[in-house]
């Protein structure tokens, strides 16, 4: 117990830095997802194939092959980071993550009537202004739920960037077990806490949104 309250800086330095990594690579997530579900249902046939080819390839890569090509092959081919740590991992996450918003997006993208897309071309609006002004607002409601549930894998992914160079909760909780293999209980569950700290917020604000959304419907 002494090492955790000892080290409690660090830990909540390592807490700041996995906060960070799961929002920004989530924003970057739900923005690049968003761009795959448009390509996945656009009548552009290599659109759809690209959008199609990148998710199912993707979702079955392990997580820590994605790592490994940005922090190791990615710089070898001349691509090049400005920081080492962090976004290489932002990237890798994003490179993963946004499969999975896009299924979560592409199924609320489905939800919607086909009849007000077909309306909408009946009055001359183009494939992307129906996305746009019509689909895609009435998908976000729907696909809420999923989009929170992604964010949560999202966070428990982030401790994959423990082995490549970025000192997050997991990174730093193997150094402290190291130091002081007897506090190695307490260690583990303060930070399995630290963790909760973002996952239960995000899980009870997706049953409210779920609840407001049916109520709604």
């Amino acid at each position: 117990m002494g090492t955790f309250v000892e080290h409690y800086g660090t830990i909540w330095g390592a807490f700041l830095a996995t906060l960070s990594l799961t929002i920004v690579s989530g924003l970057l997530s739900l923005a690049f997802g968003t761009v795959l579900a448009a390509f996945r249902v656009s009548p552009v046939g290599p659109l759809r194939t690209f959008g199609s080819l990148y998710v199912e390839i993707v979702r079955n890569t392990p997580l820590t092959l994605v790592f490994f090509f940005w922090v190791f092959v990615a710089p070898s081919l001349g691509f090049t980071f400005p920081e080492l740590g962090f976004w290489p991992a932002v990237v890798a996450l994003t490179t993963y993550t946004s499969a999975f918003m896009c299924e979560a997006l592409r199924s609320g993208i489905n939800s919607v009537g086909l009849g007000q897309a077909e309306a909408a071309r009946s009055i001359g609006m183009t494939f992307g202004q129906t996305l746009a002004s019509i689909v895609l607002p009435q998908a976000w409601r729907s696909a809420i739920p999923p989009l929170i549930s992604v964010l949560i894998a999202l966070t428990k992914n982030t401790s994959v960037a423990a082995g490549f160079a970025y000192a997050e909760l997991v990174a730093i909780s193997q150094r402290l077990m190291l130091r002081a293999p007897s506090d190695g209980l307490y260690i583990f569950f303060g930070i399995g806490a630290m963790y909760l700290l973002i996952t239960i917020p995000l899980a009870l604000l997706a049953k409210q949104l779920e609840r407001k959304l049916v109520f709604a419907r």
